[in-house]
C-alpha cells in the first residue's frame, strides 16, 4: 500500500527478466489470465500505462553500473500509473548480491514539477529520510532527471511467495526527460514488437508460477528499460 511517507526498509526480492516475441506473449498471456488475477492498477482490458523518469549523474553512474553488472547499485526514479499524474511515487531501487529492494515516498504533481524545475527545498521540509537522501544526491552527486520511459503493463499476482508477474509492452521514450508529464510525445521504441516479461518473488517461486512462465529455449537475463531507452542519447 502507498503511504504519504517513506516505507519501512523493504525485504529483498528475487527478480528475473526475459525479452519475448509476439507469439510467445500471446501464448503466455493467455495462460496467465486463466491462472492468476490482475493487479489493482489494471483497467478494463487488464493493462495500464506506466510512466517513469530516471535520474542519473553527469557521469552516468547508474547507467554504467547496470551495464557493468556492479553487484551493489541503486537508482532513483519518479513514476505514475495511467493517464493522471496527480500523485507520483519517488522510488529508490537497489540491488545487493543479486537481490532487489525498493523504498518509496509519495509526491504530488506540484512537488514533481518543482523537482524537475530544480526547486529542491521541499525535499528537506518534508522531513522524510528518502527525500533527504535524494536532496543530498541531487546536490552532492549532481543527480539530475535523465530519461523518461513509458510502457503498457499487464500484471498478475499470486499470494504464495508474494509473486508478481508482469508483461511490459510497447516500450517507448522521448528526446527530453522534461516530457515526463507528456508521454504522448514518446515516439522512440528500443524494443519494437517485443515484450519484457518480469517475475518477482520473495524467498521461493511456487511451482505453479514456474511452470506457467516457462518459455522453451529462453534464459533469464539483464533487461533494464532505462538502459534500453538510453540507446537514443
Amino acid at each position: 500500500m502507498m503511504t504519504t511517507g517513506t516505507t519501512k526498509f523493504p525485504q529483498l526480492r528475487h527478480e528475473w527478466k526475459h525479452q519475448i516475441s509476439p507469439p510467445e506473449d500471446l501464448v503466455l498471456s493467455g495462460r496467465l489470465r486463466r491462472l492468476f488475477p490482475h493487479d489493482h492498477h489494471a483497467g478494463p482490458d487488464g493493462s495500464y500505462r506506466v510512466t517513469s523518469l530516471y535520474f542519473d549523474t553527469p557521469y552516468d553512474a547508474a547507467h554504467r553500473e547496470k551495464l557493468d553488472g556492479v553487484d551493489r547499485r541503486e537508482k532513483f526514479r519518479l513514476r505514475y500509473y495511467g493517464d493522471d499524474p496527480a500523485w507520483l511515487k519517488l522510488e529508490k531501487k537497489f540491488k545487493v548480491n543479486g537481490l532487489c529492494g525498493k523504498r518509496s515516498a509519495r509526491l504530488s504533481r506540484e512537488e514533481g514539477e518543482r523537482l524537475l524545475a530544480g526547486e529542491l527545498d521541499f525535499l528537506l521540509e518534508r522531513e522524510e529520510p528518502l527525500l533527504a537522501e535524494l536532496y543530498s544526491k541531487l546536490r552532492g552527486s549532481l543527480l539530475t532527471p535523465r530519461t523518461a520511459v513509458c510502457y503498457d503493463r499487464e500484471a498478475f499476482s499470486y499470494a504464495p511467495g508474494n509473486v508478481r508477474v508482469t508483461l511490459d509492452r510497447n516500450l517507448r521514450t522521448g528526446l527530453s526527460a522534461l516530457d515526463f508529464f507528456r508521454p504522448e510525445r514518446f515516439s522512440l521504441k528500443p524494443l519494437p514488437g517485443l515484450t519484457v516479461l518480469e517475475v518477482k518473488y520473495d524467498a521461493f517461486l511456487p511451482d505453479l508460477v514456474r511452470l506457467a512462465v516457462q518459455i522453451p529455449d529462453r534464459r533469464a537475463g539483464a533487461c533494464s528499460k532505462y538502459a534500453l531507452c538510453r540507446r537514443f542519447d
